[in-house]
């Protein structure tokens, strides 16, 4: 699991959920990692949250974290399955964007945590 190490708010609530769940994968700042090997651009190891699976396949934003989830402690496994699941899924994604585009607002949020306008990325 990738997440931004340089976002307060990320770093946070990744703390907070690993420690509920207990994940059996490891987690890591994306700027810590080489992202080429994952096949991964900083561009979107910025905007989401990602989850590289053994195959090599990768899930960004409320898709990263049902699957975190899933590898979890028995109790919080159903609610990663139920994340992946229609309609559930589609409102994890709305939740999961907004909270993203959102993060350097919410405590423990700083500038550092702002997700880059797609314009910028451009340039």
């Amino acid at each position: 699991m990738l997440y931004d190490g340089d976002c307060g708010f990320c770093t946070h609530w990744i703390n907070r959920i690993s420690g509920w769940s207990r994940p059996a994968v490891p987690l890591a700042a994306y700027q810590m990692v080489d992202l080429e090997r994952y096949g991964v651009t900083a561009e979107r190891a910025d905007r989401e949250v990602l989850f590289i699976d053994a195959a090599g396949r990768v899930y960004g934003g409320a898709q990263a974290f049902a699957r975190l989830l899933r590898t979890g402690r028995a109790a919080w496994r159903p609610v990663g399955v139920l994340l992946a699941v229609p309609p559930v899924r589609w409102i994890a994604a709305g939740v999961y964007r907004l909270v993203a585009v959102n993060r350097m607002r919410l405590p423990g949020g700083t500038a550092a945590c702002a997700v880059p306008r797609p314009e910028t990325l451009r340039k």
